[in-house]
C-alpha cells in the first residue's frame, strides 16, 4: 500500500538512495554505534542504519505511518521504533543510550531539537543532520552576519563542524520548495547543567536581536538593563551592542558575567 506524504505535517520522503551513503559517509557509521533517529518516515534511513550499526532508536511523530514502518522493519531486531513527539519524549532515558544521532529531521522542529540535545542527550558525540539549507547555514554561522543567531552560539560552544553536503530538493518525494544540506559536527564539550543558564541568556538576546543586549536581557527578564550593561563592561563591550555582534565565547563571558 503506497503511503501518501500529509502536507500539514511538512512530510518529504528520501526517494534517492545515494543520498543515504553520504549521510553514513559523515556520520561515520561503527558497528558498534547506538544512533538515534528523528523523523523516520517510511523507514529509508532506518535500514540503512540498522544494516550498519548496533542499535537504531528511530523516532516518528506520525501514528499512520506506523504499520508501514513495522512492516519495513521486519526482522531487524536492532530497532527500536518509538512512536511519538521528539520534543516531548524522554530522549535521554533511551536504553542503550545513543552515540550518534542521523536524520532527516522535519523542517519545524530542526532547530529546538538540535539545540535540545546540546545537553538533553549527553552520551550523543555527533550529529549529522538534514535540515533545511537555511538552517544548515544558521548552525555554524559567523558573527554579524544575518545568519548568526542562538542556535549558531550554541552550537558553536558544544562541537565542531565536520561536514556539509549540499542536497538538492529534487531528492524528497515531493519536493519541498527549498534546498536542503546534510550538516554533520562532533561534540568537543560535554555541559552537564551549566548549560541552560547560559542558553536562557542567549536566546532572551536573540529573542530580541533588533535591541540592545540591556534591553533584550530586560525583556527576556534575565536581569535589568543597569547589571547587563556592567556585565558588558566587565567583557570589553559597551551598553550598545547587540546580540549579533558578540562572538560565543563572549556569550559565555557575559553569562558568567551577570552571574
Amino acid at each position: 500500500m503506497s503511503v501518501r506524504p500529509k502536507r500539514e505535517l511538512g512530510q518529504h520522503f528520501l526517494a534517492d538512495p545515494n543520498i543515504l551513503d553520504v549521510a553514513g559517509r559523515l556520520a561515520d557509521l561503527r558497528p558498534d554505534d547506538v544512533v538515534l533517529e528523528v523523523g523516520a518516515g517510511l523507514g529509508v534511513l532506518t535500514i540503512h542504519l540498522a544494516d550498519r550499526v548496533a542499535h537504531v532508536h528511530a523516532v516518528e511523530f506520525d501514528r499512520g505511518l506506523e504499520a508501514t514502518l513495522r512492516d519495513a522493519l521486519t526482522g531487524r531486531e536492532n530497532v527500536e521504533l518509538v512512536i511519538g513527539d521528539a520534543l516531548a519524549l524522554p530522549l535521554g532515558e533511551l536504553n542503550p543510550p545513543p552515540t550518534k544521532l542521523v536524520a532527516n529531521l522535519p523542517y519545524s522542529i530542526a532547530t529546538p531539537l538540535v539545540v535540545e540535545s546540546l545537553d538533553g542527550l549527553p552520551t550523543v558525540t555527533s550529529w549529522t543532520v538534514m535540515v533545511q539549507r537555511e538552517v544548515a547555514d544558521r548552525l555554524f554561522a559567523d558573527p554579524d552576519t544575518k545568519a548568526y543567531g542562538a542556535v549558531s552560539v550554541l552550537v558553536g560552544l558544544t562541537g565542531e563542524r565536520t561536514g556539509f553536503h549540499p542536497v538538492s530538493r529534487a531528492v524528497f518525494r515531493p519536493p519541498p520548495n527549498v534546498d536542503s544540506a546534510l550538516v554533520a559536527f562532533r561534540r568537543t564539550r560535554d555541559w552537564g547543567a551549566e548549560l541552560g543558564p547560559l542558553k536562557r541568556v542567549v536566546q532572551a538576546a536573540f529573542g530580541h536581536r533588533r535591541k540592545t543586549l540591556p534591553n533584550a536581557l530586560e525583556l527576556g527578564g534575565i536581569a535589568n538593563r543597569a547589571r547587563t550593561a556592567e556585565a558588558l563592561a566587565a567583557i570589553g563591550r559597551g551598553p550598545d551592542t547587540r546580540a549579533e555582534a558578540l562572538a560565543p565565547a563572549e556569550f559565555e563571558a557575559l553569562q558568567a558575567a551577570l552571574r
